[in-house]
């Protein structure tokens, strides 16, 4: 894969976006931008859980449908689902069919609902505070950093399932808590 690739828009992007379709867009409209609220970054934390062991792509052509079967994830709707909507979910081929993920995305709710500070507070908390030098390729990117590491340790002794560091600073990118961009990509100049 190429750390940068010129879509026919003439834009550089980083080179796992591609040029067009799902990936560029995602790229171009959502990763690496500032998200804050507790139910986006829950949407988000959730994800995180039914990628793992998937490629990203897999859940992101299926986030509507997760969407609508998670209620928006709103965290109270979520944390009110019960027995019988885990059974649902279970049969809805719009999403990841995985009891173990679905019960944990529930099981998750009830354990961000009860933050003091709340779920925005309590993951902004963990976000580098020093300047980073821009990557110039895919290389000088990392899977996971002490920030993220402290973050998934955090949510673990929290009660969090479905979380680890790789997850985590994934979680960071997407949100745009780090922003790993490369230099050269027009989305670093913004």
């Amino acid at each position: 894969m190429q750390d940068l690739l010129t879509g026919e828009d003439g834009l550089p992007r980083c080179g796992w976006a591609g040029t067009t379709g799902d990936y560029a867009e995602y790229h171009d409209q959502e990763w690496g931008r500032t998200l804050h609220g507790d139910d986006a970054l829950f949407e988000r934390l959730s994800l995180e859980g039914f990628q793992a062991g998937l490629a990203w792509i897999t859940v992101l052509r299926k986030r509507e449908a997760f969407r609508t079967a998670f209620k928006n994830f709103q965290i109270d709707a979520v944390a009110a689902l019960t027995k019988a909507d885990v059974e649902d979910l279970l049969a809805n081929p719009g999403i990841i069919r995985s009891r173990a993920k679905i019960e944990s995305a529930i099981h998750n709710a009830h354990i961000v609902r009860d933050l003091p500070d709340g779920l925005d507070a309590f993951l902004w908390s963990f976000a580098p505070t020093a300047t980073r030098r821009r990557p110039k390729s895919f290389s000088q990117v990392p899977t996971q950093t002490p920030e993220s590491t402290a973050m998934a340790k955090s949510l673990k002794k929290n009660g969090v399932k479905f979380i680890g560091p790789t997850s985590a600073y994934a979680l960071m990118q997407a949100t745009g808590m780090v922003d790993d961009h490369l230099a050269g990509c027009f989305r670093a100049a913004k």
